[in-house]
């Protein structure tokens, strides 16, 4: 079968699909690194809502795709950026989310962590005060707690909104993590995710706002598991994984130099926490088990040539890979369409998806690649691209 897909510049390319999928070995417990998979959510297509009203949530198919990641050894990253959590999804929302897929880990042994941050202060009442915020983190993190789940502090676009300085991140924090009855995870993400976080920590300078981030941990390392660093700069991350406490480790949430990271040094390696690990679940296992063997050259070969996918995916603007994410899991048959809460199936161009599902095909991740060269045809010929 020969599909023609669309080039950026305009006018069509002849692509003949692959015939198999990549072979992976099964589910075995990974070993040597603590994997998350930050996990979409899928919507409903037959409910009649608008972009900009609540979410409505396919239930089965959401649950569906955590037992997927859960059956290859993955972890489940939940609630956060790749959920669309202030891209479609409302804390309600978000909360129904948390409280599904929290008994459903329990209901087949599955780790999960869940994002605890600020998105109930939305609304024309004005800017929150810095009470009003930790108020709110303190609601989602008693939540989050109460389903057995490990939290994930959340960056706050509330936070970076009324925060005066570095003190005041300090004071948020401090308090919070006084609070946590179990160590949480902490999570920087950049304003290449999100522009409204621009400045987090107190201050636009990311060494001045490392500092800051690095007295939060030192004060509360037997609070902190974890942080997830989503910068996208690897020499920083690796700087910031030197200074971390003993016992405190570094998950990284660099969707651009992920296999470097994880691989590690001499003086060591990034756990992880991904959204780019929603595609790439079972390939993204299969790598970890080989480096659990010592074999950290089988892992590269494995995971490197996925690096492309992940900066086609991740491109400017950033915070829209997850129409890419919930494109390839429909392709890939996860999901009986390509619809997503508030629209977003619209947030990237025809070419841009075509590129996308050429390179997933050529890495083999479909189950079915006929299955899903039939959706991608049925895609473009919605599209007017003749065959």
């Amino acid at each position: 079968m020969t599909i023609h897909l669309p080039r950026a510049g305009g006018g069509t390319f002849a692509y003949t699909p692959r015939t198999e999928p990549l072979a992976v070995s099964g589910s075995a417990p990974l070993v040597s690194r603590t994997v998350f998979s930050a996990a979409h959510v899928v919507a409903d297509p037959y409910a009649d809502v608008s972009p900009d009203g609540p979410a409505a949530v396919d239930w089965d198919a959401t649950l569906a795709f955590r037992r997927h990641l859960w059956s290859h050894g993955l972890g489940v990253a939940e609630a956060m950026d790749t959920a669309q959590r202030g891209m479609g999804l409302d804390w309600a929302g978000a909360a129904e989310l948390i409280r599904r897929s929290a008994a459903e880990a329990k209901a087949v042994d599955g780790r999960i962590a869940c994002g605890v941050g600020t998105d109930q202060l939305t609304g024309p009442a004005g800017l929150p005060t810095l009470a009003e915020v930790t108020a709110a983190y303190e609601e989602q993190l008693a939540l989050v707690e109460g389903t057995g789940a490990q939290a994930i502090l959340m960056a706050s676009r509330a936070l970076a909104a009324v925060a005066r300085g570095p003190e005041d991140y300090l004071a948020v924090y401090g308090g919070l993590l006084r609070q946590a009855s179990e160590p949480v995870i902490l999570h920087w993400l950049g304003p290449m995710f999100d522009p409204a976080l621009e400045g987090y920590w107190g201050s636009a300078d990311l060494d001045a706002a490392t500092a800051t981030f690095l007295e939060v941990i030192a004060a509360h390392a037997d609070k902190v598991d974890g942080i997830k660093v989503s910068l996208l700069d690897a020499d920083r991350e690796v700087a910031l994984r030197r200074k971390l406490p003993d016992g405190v480790r570094c998950y990284t949430g660099d969707d651009f130099n992920y296999p470097e990271l994880i691989a590690g040094d001499d003086q060591g390696f990034s756990h992880a926490l991904l959204g780019i690990f929603d595609p790439l679940g079972p390939l993204a296992a299969e790598a970890v088990r080989v480096l659990d063997t010592g074999d950290t050259k089988g892992f590269r070969e494995l995971l490197d040539p996925t690096v492309e996918l992940s900066r086609h995916l991740f491109q400017t603007p950033t915070r829209f890979y997850k129409t890419g994410v919930v494109f390839l899991a429909w392709l890939a048959g996860h999901q009986s369409h390509f619809s997503m809460v508030g629209g977003l199936q619209s947030a990237r161009s025809l070419p841009h998806l075509a590129r996308a599902y050429q390179l997933a095909d050529q890495l083999g991740l479909f189950p079915d690649p006929a299955l899903a060269a039939s959706r991608m045809t049925s895609l473009l010929d919605v599209h007017g691209v003749a065959q």
